[in-house]
């Protein structure tokens, strides 16, 4: 799977944004690096007060990023490249300019008025102590009804009422006009957090926002949206489901569950700010357990809502190459369905810009007006919004060491990372031992190797703070995969039952390792990553 934030990928009109042109213009790249699916971010008619997040029409393009016509153009060139296209599904909320919430808005009793979710204040204060996930509180009110309506996310973020028959029915009825197009499935954003807690009781510790998510119900949703869409397509699905355990994520993508395929959960994104190898270890284990057999997982350490791999989890700076392609290692070789955000693959790293002016994250800006408002040091808000500012891994794909990193002929809609010079693609592809390189013979054995899709997983080092060695193992064949993610040297001794006699290196991404040396008593340089058949 490879991420297009389409925005950030290649601008065609030289107005700052990447449009879809851009997209098909670059479809020859994304497939020379092996790629099977494309994920596409929101292209909808928005106000892009969330970058698209905010839709105010289902079924028309963004100005910005086209028309329907070059949409069109864009899913017809990636079928024949023999790739296939996922759109995101964004059905938590709309716009505030949605046709429906200004019919919804416009009066307590108009028709669409109960397809939002509003609520009487309670003493004179919001309904509830519930905090949404970019401002303080889930509700908004609304001078014109004196009511308060609820968003999870931004004020311009109502969301839909799916207790609601006609709501749902009427997302069904959008959901067929994709697919009906031919395109291949749905990533569906924050899709548990549908249903919402009965009663809105107040919670006893608002800032845990978990109580937002898997509520009683939304199975029942998502069994209704199989049944009534999804079985009817050969397609796939992915939810991102942030709150689950192993448990909670089997009921979204358990094979006999009749919901959804596959599932991106957040204990490594969300919950573990910097490298921690040993949690890190314990999550795959446990997720490899809950879904084996029975669901499948996805890989991913970045996406457009989070820091960069390689400067979040890895070292950006003297072992970027060897980090960055260590980090592909484990991806691709860890259970579960690996996801390639754009830029990755060339060992793109997040940035630091001066100033919170140089931020667009509406999530981010938010947070720092709340806190300066407590009183707290601009500075120190900045400093500590820097890492988990989603603007880190959103701006422009580095294509050549032109002006703008021949990503626009205007202006950008982000600033561009000033590392553009060194990282770009010009300069990767015409370097054989790029990242770029690395992540297509990963790929490449990926379509090869069975033992990479459905091999057992086993850690061989689950107490090792630095290294991380485990196997697959498939139909007879076990491969040996050996990580050293830190910036020293490590050593790893081989247990008891392996015969290394016939091993057979399949991948290195330090230069001069051969199948001959032994690997009984292996010193493992910094950032090392070897993959063996053994």
């Amino acid at each position: 799977m490879y991420q297009v934030y389409w925005r950030s990928f290649y601008d065609t009109n030289g107005d700052g944004y990447g449009d879809l042109e851009g997209v098909i213009e670059k479809l020859d790249y994304i497939k020379e690096l092996g790629v099977d699916v494309i994920w596409l971010n929101p292209c909808y008619e928005s106000p892009d007060f969330d970058n698209g997040y905010d839709i105010s029409n289902y079924t028309s393009i963004m100005e910005k990023a086209g028309n329907m016509e070059t949409w069109e153009r864009l899913l017809q060139a990636v079928h024949e490249r023999g790739m296939k296209l996922i759109m995101d599904l964004v059905v938590n909320h709309t716009s505030n300019q949605h046709p429906w919430f200004i019919e919804s808005s416009s009066s307590k009793n108009n028709p669409k008025r109960d397809w939002y979710i509003w609520k009487d204040s309670v003493d004179g204060k919001e309904p509830n102590n519930w905090r949404s996930y970019f401002t303080p509180s889930v509700w908004e009110y609304d001078e014109k009804t004196e009511q308060y309506y609820m968003h999870s996310f931004a004020v311009e973020q109502p969301d839909l009422n799916w207790e609601n028959e006609e709501v749902r029915h009427e997302i069904y009825k959008m959901m067929r006009f994709w697919l009906n197009k031919g395109i291949d499935g749905f990533r569906l954003d924050v899709i548990n957090l549908l249903a919402k807690l009965k009663g809105f009781p107040n919670v006893e510790n608002p800032t845990n926002i978990n109580y937002l998510g898997n509520n009683p119900g939304i199975h029942e949703y998502l069994q209704e949206m199989n049944r009534e869409v999804l079985q009817h397509y050969d397609i796939m699905t992915v939810g991102e489901i942030p709150f689950v355990t192993p448990e909670d994520g089997l009921l979204y993508v358990g094979e006999d569950r009749n919901e959804l395929h596959t599932l991106f959960h957040f204990e490594v994104a969300d919950d573990m700010p910097t490298w921690d190898m040993v949690r890190y270890k314990e999550i795959q284990t446990r997720w490899y357990e809950g879904l084996k057999g029975r669901g499948t997982n996805s890989q991913f350490m970045n996406n457009h809502d989070h820091t960069r791999q390689v400067t979040r989890y890895g070292n950006d700076q003297e072992y970027r190459v060897e980090s960055a392609k260590l980090l592909g290692a484990m991806l691709h070789t860890l259970p579960g369905i690996p996801y390639v955000f754009q830029g990755e693959e060339i060992g793109m790293t997040g940035v630091r810009f001066a100033s919170i002016d140089d931020y667009n994250d509406i999530a981010m800006k938010n947070k720092y007006k709340e806190e300066i408002e407590k009183g707290r040091d601009p500075q120190e808000v900045f400093e500590s919004l820097l890492l988990l500012s989603r603007d880190n891994s959103r701006t422009p794909i580095q294509w050549d060491d032109s002006e703008q990193a021949g990503f626009t002929a205007g202006t950008p809609w982000i600033k561009v990372n000033p590392n553009y010079k060194k990282i770009n693609v010009k300069e990767t592809l015409a370097d054989p031992n790029s990242v770029f390189y690395f992540y297509q013979k990963l790929i490449a054995l990926r379509k090869t190797n069975p033992v990479m899709i459905y091999g057992d997983y086993n850690d061989l080092s689950p107490d090792d703070e630095s290294l991380y060695v485990y196997t697959r193992s498939f139909e007879g064949t076990r491969w040996l995969i050996m990580l050293n993610h830190s910036d020293s040297k490590s050593e790893f001794v081989l247990p008891e039952g392996f015969n290394e006699e016939k091993k057979q290196l399949i991948l290195a991404n330090y230069k001069d390792v051969t199948s001959e040396k032994s690997i009984q008593k292996t010193i493992l340089l910094p950032h090392e990553a070897r993959i063996y058949q053994i």
